[in-house]
């Protein structure tokens, strides 16, 4: 058997995928178990998670790859200081030193940090408690150390395990080495680059400027911009066209650098930028206004237009039928369906973890096809090859129980048909439930294995869970968990869309038209009643929808259908277990903390649930003074 250990780290979101004869065995972002969010770290952890996923060593790996060239990418660093000299000296001197120490010197550094892997899984087979010191070691084997480019990552991370022979695959994100938008053709085991766009004109890298202008962080902040923009108006537009961006018919286009200071600066625009949208940014986390959401709304419209104009492109230029997308921008769902709905291909398939984590599975995949010169075969039986992206750790029932006897945590263990029935009716009596089950998904959504579902019908569940449950901002929008073949009774879509990454419009014949609703303002539109499944249903009457299939998650599967029994409803409120400023709960320890901490009613991890009525107060006190300690 060959297996390939893909990695990404260093910037944001590190992330590890182990494949094995072509097989994705097992993939998580370090952040899930470090407990530090986009934490960028050398992803020891999950590394660690996926070799025990696999039944190997590191030492028996036939290839590690990484998922950019740091060569090429200090290249670019150094040529836009020199271009841009002496206005970038600060960025530079901050730059040099960890680039001179350590990132030139990256194929050094990760065989250090894979030594170090080797050395503490010897320890633990020595039932050692502390690391055998290096000198007394035999030096271990490393394998073969392979670099990837960035958009070469994303592009295979899309195409290698999307449910097509052939697809144009399209990549658009802040910027890899100097790629910032590219173009590839995917036919069985090839990836032919067809076109690039490069650095400093980025579509991600303008998206982002927006965001940090409206007081959000980039790299971080882009999906609330996003979720803003429907209660703004476009006003915006003709000033970012005139002034911002030349864009022409085939999609390419060219940003005025006189307004942006991301290239050598500390911030992401300048005063000029400032000047244009008259005032300064708005400071990180402080309360928007209507000029952020007419901001938020103008560069959505530009950013869904500059993504059309690059998809008919692509379209006229191969002639494919299958589009695949990946890099961060397509986890602009909202830009996704236009796509759809423009019907310029007859199928999408968008990679779950678009963004710099999927780049650690993209890699591995590249090795494989690429460098082993492997063959590619599409299963006509399956959506895809990432077995609906869940693919992190699982948990059985003994080690949850472990946890809760530790603190003497009452529960109730029900059987199946039972559990499901239970926790659909306490949804229909406006619980909020975490819902904690197999494996971890990987990439940004929750899927439905580590999410917080309540009942979409509820119009005050989407405040509920915003300001009690998940702590964030009061205008954010809940996604639906839709069962598969309920989609079109409730949404315009007529494509699956199990990784939530396609927006849609709510039926018409779900909405209800209430007299005020074209004088309300702002975010004065979060008030109103706008469909029968208020939850769910965004100020513009749309929905962000995630699919729910049999075949991929069995147990939400049949949750759903109990809800649906009982309420006729073939749907519930899905969105990731998470408080703001942590990342989604990895481990029953992080579910029951999580749980402790906020008012949610009732948690269920495999079929054991625990209700907050009977959590003792000393313990909820702890978790939500952060000093509720599981070990």
């Amino acid at each position: 058997m060959t297996k390939i250990l893909g990695i990404s780290a260093y910037y944001h979101d590190s992330a590890a995928t182990i494949v094995v004869d072509g097989h994705i065995v097992a993939a998580a972002q370090e952040e899930r178990f470090s407990r530090i969010k986009h934490d960028p770290a050398f992803p020891a952890q999950a590394i660690d998670y996926c070799l025990n996923a696999a039944s190997c060593h590191l030492d028996e790996l036939d290839a590690i790859v990484f998922y950019d060239k740091p060569l090429l990418k200090f290249e670019r660093l150094l040529e836009t200081y020199l271009a841009t000299a002496p206005r970038g000296f600060l960025s530079f001197l901050r730059a040099m030193p960890i680039w001179l120490k350590e990132k030139l010197y990256l194929k050094n550094v990760l065989r250090q940090e894979c030594r170090q892997l080797i050395h503490q899984h010897r320890a633990r087979l020595n039932n050692s408690t502390i690391a055998i010191e290096k000198k007394k070691q035999k030096k271990p084997t490393i394998p073969t150390l392979l670099f990837c480019e960035h958009h070469q990552s994303h592009a295979a991370s899309a195409f290698y395990p999307s449910p097509f022979d052939e697809a144009v695959v399209l990549c658009l994100d802040g910027v890899g080495e100097w790629a910032t938008s590219s173009a590839w053709l995917g036919k069985g085991a090839s990836l032919t680059p067809l076109w690039e766009l490069q650095f400093p004109h980025s579509l991600g890298l303008l998206y982002s400027a927006f965001t940090y202008y409206c007081g959000f962080k980039v790299n971080s902040g882009e999906y609330k911009l996003m979720g803003l923009a429907p209660y703004g108006e476009p006003h915006y537009v003709d000033r970012i066209y005139k002034h911002l961006i030349e864009v022409r018919d085939d999609g390419s286009f060219q940003l005025n650098m006189d307004y942006f200071d991301y290239p050598s600066g500390q911030t992401m625009v300048n005063k000029k930028f400032a000047t244009l949208f008259g005032g300064p940014a708005k400071a990180n986390n402080a309360p928007v206004s209507q000029k952020e959401m007419d901001l938020a709304r103008s560069i959505q419209v530009v950013t869904e237009d500059i993504v059309l104009k690059i998809a008919r492109h692509a379209h006229v230029e191969t002639g494919c039928k299958n589009l695949c997308l990946a890099g961060g921008v397509a986890l602009n769902c909202v830009a996704n369906g236009r796509i759809v709905r423009s019907r310029m291909f007859d199928n999408i398939w968008i990679q779950p973890a678009a963004g710099d984590a999927g780049g650690s599975l993209g890699a591995a995949l590249v090795a494989w096809y690429q460098y082993k010169g492997q063959e590619r075969s599409v299963s006509k039986l399956l959506q895809d090859a990432m077995q609906g992206a869940y693919l992190g750790p699982s948990y059985t029932n003994q080690q949850i129980l472990n946890c809760l006897q530790i603190q003497n945590i009452s529960y109730i263990e029900y059987d199946w048909p039972t559990l499901y029935s239970t926790i659909a009716q306490l949804m229909t009596e406006e619980k909020v439930i975490g819902w904690f089950q197999g494996r971890m998904e990987f990439g940004p959504r929750a899927l439905g294995n580590r999410s917080i579902i309540g009942d979409p019908r509820s119009p005050k569940m989407q405040s509920i869970m915003n300001l009690k449950i998940k702590q964030r901002e009061s205008f954010r929008p809940f996604a639906p968990a839709v069962l598969a073949e309920d989609l079109t009774d409730y949404f315009v879509l007529e494509t699956a869309s199990p990784y939530m990454l396609l927006v849609a419009d709510v039926q018409a014949d779900l909405l209800i038209d209430t007299p005020d609703k074209e004088a309300s303002f702002g975010i004065e539109k979060l008030n109103q009643l706008r469909s029968r499944l208020p939850a769910i249903t965004h100020v513009d009457n749309s929905a962000r929808v995630q699919t729910v299939h049999a075949q991929t998650n069995p147990q939400f599967y049949a949750l759903i259908q109990a809800f649906k029994r009982l309420t006729g409803c073939g749907m519930v409120i899905n969105t990731s277990f998470n408080v703001r400023g942590e990342p989604p709960v990895c481990s029953p320890q992080d579910a029951i903390r999580c749980f402790l901490a906020t008012d949610m009613d009732f948690l269920v991890m495999n079929n054991i649930v625990l209700d907050k009525n009977n959590m003792p107060d000393e313990l909820i006190t702890l978790a939500k003074s952060h000093r509720f300690d599981m070990d």
